[in-house]
């Protein structure tokens, strides 16, 4: 919907402050002061506007019922702790994720999250192949979101994110290094029942976060 408003906007030529687009009270002036524009661009300008605001309502209210619901609460507390993710990360991970225990292994939670790819050795050298297809999408999606930000809030992923660019990856692969670390350390809190800590930076994955019971 975000899209489309600006799509009208440019179409028609108005001018507009893409920052300050989506707020209510920078909308409804612009609306009243586009005189050139005409009444039916405006009117579906209207209706994107509520459809926006309707979506963004009830997003709040499924978020809002699901942190209050007791078998998830004290879960989604916990994958909280963790620097870096947010209510939404969370409630994904708890919800898509069903039983932790059923991933004897990082690797297997990490190829189901779509944030694996195959990794073929030759000699010396060692590269990555393409992502698996083999994964949830919605969960990939999320994190892969969360993995670009989650740097700036987490400083062992800040590192992990340093370390793959000064080796030579691109930033879109050290998004890829900081989302495999993630699903890492969300496994490893939601084994264990515990809040996240960092033991030491010699750690396995596992260990570095916490002993899993």
């Amino acid at each position: 919907m975000k899209n489309r408003m600006s799509g009208m906007l440019m179409e028609v030529g108005a001018e507009y402050s893409k920052r300050r687009l989506h707020g209510a009270q920078y909308f409804t002036e612009l609306l009243d002061r586009l005189e050139e524009v005409p009444e039916s661009v405006k009117d579906l300008l209207r209706l994107s506007r509520e459809a926006l605001e309707t979506f963004t309502a009830t997003q709040r209210q499924i978020l809002d019922r699901l942190q209050k619901d007791p078998l998830l609460a004290k879960r989604v507390k916990l994958l909280k702790s963790i620097p870096g993710v947010g209510e939404v990360t969370a409630l994904t991970w708890a919800l898509e994720i069903c039983d932790p225990r059923r991933f004897s292994s990082i690797g297997d939670a990490v190829s189901y999250c779509g944030r694996c790819s195959a990794l073929v050795s030759s000699a010396d050298k060692a590269k990555r192949g393409p992502l698996s297809k083999q994964r949830n999408a919605h969960l990939q999606t999320v994190l892969i979101e969360a993995s670009k930000l989650a740097p700036r809030w987490n400083k062992q992923l800040g590192e992990v994110h340093k370390r793959e660019v000064k080796h030579g990856g691109d930033r879109n692969r050290a998004t890829l290094a900081v989302a495999r670390k993630l699903v890492a350390y969300l496994l490893a809190v939601d084994k264990s029942g515990r809040q996240f800590e960092v033991r030491t930076a010699q750690a396995t994955p596992m260990e570095e976060v916490t002993k899993v019971a």
